[in-house]
């Protein structure tokens, strides 16, 4: 009897042991997020930023004031609905980011797009999107706006920053593509002129607008791949870089998914020898799944994120940490 009982416990102790390490391993245990939940949540932390005015259209520049002190010019004599010229009361959507953590939860990381199509990080001057409806109708317009942003939001003044505009890929992703030629470019600076403590901002769309610059390191770059947990790929989840030494206003994205279940950054831009961390993100029930890995990056790297290593909170406490990264 005693030789069973002790069998019996045995048996007892060996199946919490299997248990226990199953829940630190299994990559199943709960619940992947639909693609659509994924999305849902990013579009949550934009709305959140999303501010909010109104113009009188046929009345001159207007001046609006953003939650940074971003000034904010738009002539409502240039405005326009389905090419007729427009009157009344006009809409305004405005979105300002200056930090990591805001670019990550909105998906709208800091990836500019080289002359040969290749994408690289850039170092921001603030992201921008400036949006004018009337009636629920979009609206153009057929005159430059202009931003007075102040450096102190990204660090100090930095005169090798030009303007960029952005283009929203199929899968949502936003990639920032070189202005310098663009109408309206001011100063030769690409529509981006640095003064004093600030920078003027000249550009002749709605949309996204970025005031950026390349990211610059001379040593030998590499390619790097991601492994998400079971069941995570590029739909339900993303993999980000933030590079240690950067300040705040600057995120890489791994934007490719590989036939072998990988996230890549197949342009070879990054580093070796670069310290920066890697970060897994998706949704768990509205809120966020997140996991931040600190690498010092070899050639070829390899990097693993096992359901383990993530932890569940919400997007204040994602933005805190992601911000939180030196």
């Amino acid at each position: 009897m005693k030789s069973n009982l002790k069998n019996i416990s045995l048996l007892i102790l060996a199946t919490i042991l299997s248990v226990s390490c199953n829940e630190d391993n299994n990559d199943t245990l709960t619940t992947v997020p639909t693609a659509t939940k994924f999305a849902t949540v990013r579009k949550a932390a934009l709305d959140k930023m999303t501010q909010k005015f109104t113009i009188t259209a046929g009345s001159g520049v207007t001046t609006l004031t953003s939650a940074n002190g971003v000034k904010i010019n738009i002539n409502g004599n240039c405005l326009t609905k389905n090419g007729n010229p427009v009157t009344g009361i006009v809409d305004i959507e405005y979105v300002e980011i200056f930090k990591k953590g805001n670019m990550l939860v909105t998906n709208k990381p800091t990836m500019g797009i080289m002359p040969n199509g290749d994408r690289a990080l850039l170092i921001s001057g603030g992201e921008f999107f400036i949006k004018a409806t009337q009636g629920g109708v979009d609206l153009a317009t057929g005159c430059n706006m202009s931003l007075q942003v102040s450096t102190n939001l990204t660090g100090g003044l930095d005169n090798a920053m030009i303007l960029w505009n952005g283009i929203i890929d199929a899968n949502g992703n936003l990639a920032w593509k070189n202005a310098v030629n663009a109408t309206g470019a001011n100063g030769g600076q690409g529509g981006v002129k640095g003064e004093g403590n600030n920078y003027f901002v000249s550009f002749g769309h709605f949309g996204w607008t970025n005031v950026d610059r390349f990211y610059s390191d001379p040593r030998p770059k590499t390619t790097i791949l991601v492994a998400a947990p079971q069941g995570y790929d590029n739909t339900n989840s993303a993999i980000y870089l933030s590079y240690d030494g950067e300040g705040q206003n600057a995120l890489a994205h791994l934007d490719t998914f590989t036939t072998a279940g990988l996230f890549s950054e197949h342009y070879g831009q990054i580093p070796i020898g670069l310290a920066c961390h890697v970060i897994f993100a998706t949704e768990d029930n509205g809120q966020w799944r997140y996991a931040i890995k600190a690498v010092t990056v070899q050639a070829n790297d390899i990097y693993t994120f096992t359901l383990s290593e993530t932890t569940v909170g919400s997007e204040a406490q994602l933005i805190a940490a992601i911000n939180a990264i030196q």
